[in-house]
C-alpha cells in the first residue's frame, strides 16, 4: 500500500517533578535539602531517511508522544530523562502545522533531524531554593508540559527523472527495464495506481558507479488537472524533479494520436503547475519495432521541436542510449543547479 499523505497527532514528553527531600543521617538529623531535579521530557524528531519511501507507518499510527522524564529523587538524584520518538520519514516530506497551514519543516537530506516538538524541562528540586534565611526550602517545581499539536505530512518525491505519460504508453515496462524496480505490467491502462520510485544504475570503471532515481507516476488521462483519474493525485512526485521523462506510444495503438497525446500531456502539466513545462524534458518515442511507428515519428517531428529517444521496451533497442542519455543530462542539471545563485543562497 503506497500512503503520501496523513495526518499525525504528536506530543513531547512532560517533564518530571522536582524533588522535596532532606538528608537525614546518625549524626546530623538537621541536614540540609538534598531534592534531586525531574527529568526532561522526550522530544518528537523528523529523522530523513533513504530507506523509507512512503507514509503507510504514520497512515495507521497517527498518534506520536515523547517519553515523560522521570521524577527527582532524594540524595541529590535527578531523574532519567525521557526517551525520545523519533519519526523516520521518506525524503522530500513537507510537514505543514494543520491548524495554521504553515510549512514547519521538509525533508531532504538523509540522516537530516529535526525537532518538531520540544519536551518539556524537567523541574527543580529544593535544593534550588535552599538561601541564608531559608535553610530548609519545602519547596520544588513541577516539571513543564511538553508541546503538541497535529501536523499534515506530504510527500514529494525526490527524484532524478519524473517519467509521465497516457496510461499503457509503456510507462511500467521502461520502468522494469531499466531499473530495480519491478511495477505491475498488463495490457490494460491504469496498472499502474502508486508512484513507484525507480533507481537505474551505471558502472563505470573510472568515474565510480553511479545512479539516477526515477519516478514513475500513474498514467495521466485528458481532465487530470480537474481531479480526473489517478494521475493527478501524484503529479507533486515530479515537481522536484531535475528532468522530465515523457513517454508516447508512438505505434499509436488503439486509435491514439500520438502528437495529440505529446499535447495533451504537456497541457494537463500546464494546468496542474505551470512550472512543471519550463522543466527540461526528452520523449521517449516507444513501441518503435512496430510499424506505423516509423511514419508516425516522422510527422511528430515536424509538428514538434523536441529532443527524441527511440525506444522498444519489447525488445529492448535503445533503452541503453537512453539511459546514458538520462545520466548525461541529470549530471549537467545538477551541476548548474549547485552553481546557480539560489541554491548557493
Amino acid at each position: 500500500m503506497f500512503v503520501d499523505e496523513c495526518v499525525i497527532k504528536v506530543s513531547a514528553g512532560d517533564g518530571g517533578r522536582g524533588c522535596i527531600s532532606f538528608r537525614r543521617e546518625k549524626y546530623e538529623p538537621w541536614g540540609g535539602p538534598n531534592g534531586g531535579d525531574g527529568g526532561a521530557g522526550g522530544d518528537v524528531i523528523l529523522l530523513g531517511s533513504h530507506d523509507t519511501n512512503n507514509l503507510v507507518d504514520y497512515k495507521f499510527k497517527p498518534h506520536w508522544r515523547g517519553e515523560r522524564g522521570e521524577h527527582g529523587l532524594g540524595k541529590d538524584c535527578n531523574g532519567r530523562e525521557g526517551k525520545d520518538a523519533v519519526l523516520r520519514l521518506p525524503l522530500g516530506t513537507i510537514v505543514t502545522d494543520k491548524s495554521t497551514g504553515k510549512v514547519v519543516a521538509e525533508l531532504v537530506e538523509d540522516g537530516q533531524r529535526i525537532v518538531l516538538c520540544k519536551g518539556g524541562n524537567g523541574g527543580w528540586g529544593n535544593t534550588h531554593f535552599k538561601t541564608s534565611t531559608n535553610r530548609a526550602p519545602k519547596r520544588a517545581n513541577p516539571g513543564q508540559v511538553g508541546e503538541s499539536g497535529e501536523y499534515r505530512l506530504v510527500l514529494k518525491s525526490i527524484a532524478d527523472v519524473g517519467l509521465v505519460g497516457f496510461p499503457n504508453a509503456g510507462k511500467s515496462s521502461l520502468t522494469n527495464a531499466i531499473t530495480k524496480a519491478h511495477p505491475k505490467m498488463a495490457a490494460y491502462p491504469f496498472t499502474t495506481l502508486h508512484p513507484q520510485i525507480g533507481v537505474i544504475e551505471f558502472k563505470d570503471e573510472v568515474a565510480g558507479d553511479k545512479r539516477l532515481l526515477l519516478a514513475d507516476i500513474p498514467g495521466l488521462i485528458e481532465g487530470a488537472s480537474e481531479n480526473r483519474g489517478l494521475g493527478h493525485r501524484f503529479l507533486r512526485h515530479v515537481e522536484r524533479c531535475a528532468l522530465l521523462l515523457i513517454i508516447v506510444d508512438m505505434a499509436g495503438n488503439d486509435g491514439r494520436d500520438p502528437a495529440e497525446d505529446y499535447r495533451q500531456l504537456l497541457v494537463e502539466l500546464k494546468l496542474y503547475d505551470p512550472v512543471l513545462l519550463k522543466k527540461p524534458r526528452l520523449l521517449a518515442a516507444n513501441k518503435m519495432d512496430l510499424p506505423a511507428a516509423a511514419a508516425n515519428l516522422k510527422r511528430f517531428k515536424r509538428r514538434f521541436k523536441v529532443d527524441v529517444a527511440e525506444i522498444s521496451c519489447l525488445e529492448g533497442a535503445g533503452l541503453e542510449r537512453l539511459k546514458k542519455e538520462l545520466l548525461k543530462r541529470v549530471t549537467t542539471l545538477r551541476r548548474k543547479e549547485k552553481l546557480s545563485p539560489a541554491a548557493a543562497a
